[in-house]
């Protein structure tokens, strides 16, 4: 078998992945085999598993996505909040759950106000 030298195409990852995908798709089984077991014996073959996709830098997704707000808070709650170090609004939203299963479940009257709902 000759090889020849090819020239490099750059590719956008759209095309690239559809590349990969159509290679695969034309690959037998036996020749899927025999190159999965070449690259596992390979020592400097690199297994990509989804924990190492998932193992990025920076902050983790989270399950239940936050939607970001703007409340006008007393001080004195707002201090007593941040005066316990990081995670403070985490905190509040865990308070603002809790009253909130509260008053689903009729255990606490629900807070008289004199406002009028917003539509």
């Amino acid at each position: 078998m000759t090889v020849t030298e090819r020239q490099y195409t750059s590719r956008t990852r759209e095309e690239a992945i559809a590349l990969a995908k159509a290679c695969a798709d034309a690959m037998t089984p036996e020749e899927d085999r025999a190159l999965t077991k070449a690259a596992l014996d390979d020592p400097g073959t690199v297994l990509v598993t989804e924990e190492f996709i998932k193992g990025r830098p920076g902050r983790p997704f989270s399950a239940r996505t936050k939607i970001p707000v703007s409340i006008r808070l007393s001080p004195d709650v707002l201090d007593h909040y941040r005066s316990s170090g990081r995670g403070w609004q985490g905190r509040i939203d865990e308070a603002l759950r809790k009253l909130m299963q509260l008053e689903t479940r009729d255990e606490r009257p629900r807070a008289v106000t004199s406002r009028k709902k917003r539509a």
